[in-house]
């Protein structure tokens, strides 16, 4: 991890898109960008001027959803690298366990709170 820790967050509700931003953005050493679809956020992982050291991913959006966006990345080997952690109401243990078990790095559960997100997500990559 780098002195300076990126995170991709995508998500297609603008509120919640900006809630998760400046709750990650208010621990120093945090960059964050957002994309508000599954295919916004893979042109941004793909555009190459910038790589996330984590991507976290809303779970149900209109297009692609949080595991296809996860499926993709891990179809490619630069992108397979970066952590997916998705965000999700939809958190039953079974839920989890499959989220798991398609490959991503752990589950936050929506509703979250703001004042811990950030050590939630640094938890996660550390």
């Amino acid at each position: 991890m780098t002195e300076q820790t990126r995170i991709l967050y995508v998500d297609d509700e603008p509120d919640i898109r900006l809630i998760v931003e400046l709750a990650l953005r208010i621990r120093p050493g945090i960059e964050v960008r957002t994309a508000d679809s599954g295919e916004a956020a893979l042109e941004v992982l793909s555009g190459g001027d910038w790589r996330p050291d984590l991507t976290m991913v809303d779970v149900m959006m209109p297009g692609l959803t949080g595991p296809d966006v996860l499926a993709a990345m891990l179809d490619d080997p630069e992108l397979a690298k970066i952590p997916v952690v998705f965000v999700t109401a939809r958190a039953r243990p079974q839920d989890v366990r499959t989220y798991i078990e398609q490959g991503a790095k752990g589950v936050i559960t929506k509703p979250f709170d703001p004042l811990t997100l950030a050590d939630q997500v640094l938890a996660l990559i550390a």
